[in-house]
């Protein structure tokens, strides 16, 4: 098994993580909207995992840029730049990310859940290409 392999062993379990993740975003959203959590709680649980999806994207794409990987890294940066982005410009009063104070005002709500119901679709997509190349190269051998 190769570096490739190896590679994209992690990728697959990266990408796993984050999917997992982002359905726990979801359905905990989606919670909030149905009124079954307040909002502080719904923002404590979510605001725990923002750091870690940063960190395991961003070490997916640094991954892919170590190891010459150039379209499917070009294909991963605009996603991990965006969030990353996001987590950034947050405003600065903010408990985290997601603020409970905040939440429903300006329909944030909606907003969160569609930014997280394409963060899904990315995510599951790229769970695919990382599974199909990881297959690829264990074949290959190197």
């Amino acid at each position: 098994m190769g570096i490739d392999g190896l590679l994209f062993i992690l990728s697959v379990i990266g990408e796993g993580g984050l999917l997992f993740l982002v359905v726990f975003f979801v359905i905990t959203l989606s919670d909030l909207e149905c009124d079954y959590l307040n909002a502080t709680t719904c923002c404590s649980r979510l605001n725990k995992f923002v750091l870690p999806e940063i960190v395991v994207q961003s070490a997916l794409a640094l991954l892919l840029l170590i190891t010459g990987h150039w379209i499917l890294f070009l294909m991963y940066a605009p996603c991990t730049a965006w969030i990353v982005y996001l987590f950034v410009t947050k405003p600065s009063g903010n408990i985290g990310f997601y603020d409970p104070a905040e939440i429903h005002n300006r329909h944030q709500l909606k907003a969160y859940m569609r930014d997280n119901m394409i963060k899904m679709g990315v995510h599951l997509i790229f769970f695919f290409i990382f599974l199909y190349w990881m297959i690829y190269s264990l074949i290959k051998g190197y």
